[in-house]
């Protein structure tokens, strides 16, 4: 599933191409929502925004389209002319005069008015998004020592976005391994050393993806893999994915576990 920085990179692909450009069509590929397209057509995309893990574009009369990718949704930005020959589903097109943003295999989409958007049940309990600017890891601290969020498996708060928006299955993974904690975890089990890291890992690793297009290992060193002919698969993650590969620290195989109904990756000597 795309998490918190693949949606707001897509969020910046589509808002630079469509955004403050009147939308001469939209189409929705799902009936239920088809009466919308009239609707918005020949209206103005004002704003293209990522909330997490969803995103929301806003039109000129106040309407806005949400959109939750799930695990297969995907965006393409293109030319005006033939579409993409794909064996995916197209959900929703915004047509402009010059540009195409066309969300594919996506389910979940919506078209909201503000009070929508204020009650809906997704994004109003989204906590603190880690990609926005305005927030911090002392804020992210904050919520870790709470008694909302203290008592929670490290492995199940760190997806669970009323904690923080954003936080997907690989950031989960790389996050704890990058603190050096076991997703069996609590918080309130931590010294001040480890919450700090580890809500400073929470805000700065999802910023690291998004800036590099999904690496989150150390910089570097997955640049060097790369330059050596390693599949980006391969250099970008600590442990995602890597289960029995040595680990990059201490060189003893990564496991998977299940946790949160999830896999999980780890190291069992890097991660207490």
């Amino acid at each position: 599933m795309p998490e918190g920085p693949e949606i707001r990179r897509a969020a910046d692909e589509v808002a630079t191409a469509i955004r403050g450009k009147r939308a001469e069509q939209v189409y929705f590929g799902q009936d239920r929502l088809k009466k919308w397209g009239p609707v918005l057509a020949q209206q103005r995309v004002q704003t293209v925004v990522s909330r997490g893990k969803a995103m929301l574009i806003g039109f000129s009369d106040g309407h806005s389209i949400y959109s939750h990718n799930q695990l297969y949704g995907r965006w393409i930005v293109t030319n005006p002319g033939p579409l993409p020959e794909t064996s995916r589903q197209l959900r929703l097109a915004i047509h402009t005069r010059d540009r195409l943003a066309l969300l594919y295999s996506a389910s979940d989409i919506q078209v909201l008015d503000k009070m929508g958007i204020s009650r809906h049940p997704f994004l109003s309990k989204l906590g603190p998004d880690v990609l926005d600017r305005g927030v911090d890891a002392e804020q992210v601290r904050l919520r870790l020592e709470s008694r909302d969020f203290n008592g929670r498996s490290l492995g199940q708060l760190l997806t669970d976005q009323s904690f923080v928006a954003g936080l997907g299955n690989y950031l989960r993974c790389e996050v704890l391994f990058t603190s050096g904690l076991h997703p069996t975890c609590r918080p309130r089990e931590l010294d001040a050393e480890q919450i700090r890291r580890l809500a400073q890992n929470i805000i700065q690793l999802p910023r690291q993806s998004y800036a590099t297009g999904g690496i989150t290992r150390d910089l570097a060193a997955a640049s060097d893999d790369l330059d050596a002919g390693a599949a980006f698969e391969t250099a970008r993650f600590w442990v995602f994915r890597r289960d029995g590969m040595p680990c990059y620290l201490c060189g003893r195989p990564v496991q998977r576990v299940s946790q949160g109904g999830k896999t999980c990756y780890l190291c069992p000597d890097c991660q207490q």
